[in-house]
């Protein structure tokens, strides 16, 4: 089904070159939307690019660095002359106990997943204010809500991004709508990576509905929130995670 008023958006996803943010950019070049992709991967904004002809653009960016993010703008701009919808997905994660983290381990995860979020959200929204219209969405987890061990440094930025997504929407209505995806296990290659078979049957197992997300379900929920359907939603954070946080310690 078709989402309303996504025809000939102006949409760019950070991150979009793998996971998520690549399902992500499939919607909504399927939704007649016109893509820019931003991501740190030269060759993987190159193999989207290939993949996907229809793409207004691709940008190689760090999203943590805010020069290059403003220059990554700019470019946009010459692209496809602003911007409608941005869909603030770039992030990393690393597992290690909450003892042994280094200040570099710390810092490699802040850049992107927190800093980041606000550099590309402020060029985003201060063209959007300008034009009168848009839509922000970030990308949080259910990591930013429930504790979760050895993810001290990943579960600090989504619970961060949660709270900064509540104050820009209050900051930037009536003009710009803002919310939080916020998915439970999804699997991506980034999971795939982090967690062996057996880890993963094992999470399965204690999940409501057996499985983990695709990243497809993920992409369908910032498409519909992205959309004149939800014209009325912002300041909220949307859960996608097949009931697992729904119960307690009980549940599990």
């Amino acid at each position: 089904m078709m989402m309303k008023g996504l025809t000939g958006k102006r949409v760019l996803v950070t991150g979009g070159a793998s996971g998520i943010g690549a399902a992500t950019v499939r919607r909504f070049v399927e939704e007649g939307s016109r893509v820019v992709v931003l991501d740190v991967n030269l060759e993987g904004c190159d193999r989207m690019a290939a993949e996907f002809p229809g793409l207004a653009g691709t940008l190689a960016a760090d999203v943590s660095d805010p020069g290059e993010v403003e220059a990554a703008f700019l470019s946009l701009d010459a692209m496809v002359g602003g911007l409608d919808v941005l869909v603030n997905n770039a992030g990393i994660s690393v597992r290690h106990a909450f003892l042994d983290i280094t200040p570099d381990e710390w810092h490699r995860v802040m850049g992107p997943n927190l800093h980041g979020v606000l550099y590309v959200a402020q060029q985003a929204a201060r063209r959007m204010k300008a034009q009168g219209g848009g839509v922000i969405l970030n990308m949080g987890s259910t990591n930013g809500i429930m504790g979760y061990p050895f993810y001290a440094a990943y579960n600090a930025t989504k619970a961060a991004v949660i709270e900064l997504t509540r104050t820009m929407a209050l900051e930037l209505a009536p003009e710009v709508r803002v919310n939080v995806v916020c998915p439970g296990y999804v699997l991506t290659p980034m999971q795939e990576a982090e967690y062996t078979p057996e880890m993963m049957a094992e999470v399965n197992a204690k999940l409501p509905l057996k499985r983990h997300a695709t990243p497809e379900e993920v992409a369908a929920l910032f498409a519909f929130l992205a959309s004149d359907d939800a014209a009325y939603l912002t300041g909220q954070t949307y859960l996608i995670d097949g009931g697992e946080i729904a119960g307690g310690l009980a549940s599990r």
